[in-house]
C-alpha cells in the first residue's frame, strides 16, 4: 500500500500547552495529515464511498484541535493519528503539529511534532 492522500496546512484554534497563558490565551494550530491507504478501487469506481473524505477528516481533526487541551502537542498528534486510522480504509498515517506561536522565548520559523503511526 503506497497511495497517500494528504491534507496539509489543517488551522484550528486550540488551548494546548504546558504554560498557564497557552491554556488561558490558547493559539493557533496547523496540522498536516498524510494517509496511506489504497485508492486503486476508488479511482477505478471514481467512488466517494471507496475512499477517505478529505473535508469530513478535516473537519475531525479541526474538532480534536479546538476541543479537549492537552499539555503535549505530541498527546494532541496521537489523538488526531487515532482519528485518522478510524477510517477504515486507512493503513498508516504521518500527523504533524505545527505551533507557530509556541513560547520558545527565541526567534524561530517553526516548531512542531511528527509522528507515524499505522494499524500494527
Amino acid at each position: 500500500m503506497s497511495d497517500q492522500i494528504a491534507v496539509r496546512g489543517i488551522r484550528a484554534f486550540g488551548y494546548h500547552g504546558v504554560l498557564p497563558e497557552e491554556r488561558a490565551q490558547g493559539q493557533l494550530f496547523v496540522v498536516d495529515a498524510v494517509l496511506t491507504m489504497d485508492t486503486h478501487f476508488a479511482a477505478a469506481s471514481d467512488d466517494l464511498g471507496l475512499t477517505v473524505d478529505y473535508a469530513e477528516l478535516a473537519q475531525r481533526l479541526v474538532s480534536i484541535v479546538e476541543g479537549d487541551p492537552v499539555n503535549l502537542i505530541e498527546t494532541l498528534a496521537q489523538r488526531l493519528a487515532d482519528a485518522c486510522l478510524n477510517e477504515e480504509r486507512v493503513g498508516a498515517v504521518e500527523i504533524t503539529v505545527h505551533k507557530p506561536d509556541a513560547p520558545a522565548g527565541v526567534p524561530f520559523g517553526d516548531i512542531s511534532v511528527t509522528i507515524n503511526r499505522d494499524r500494527s
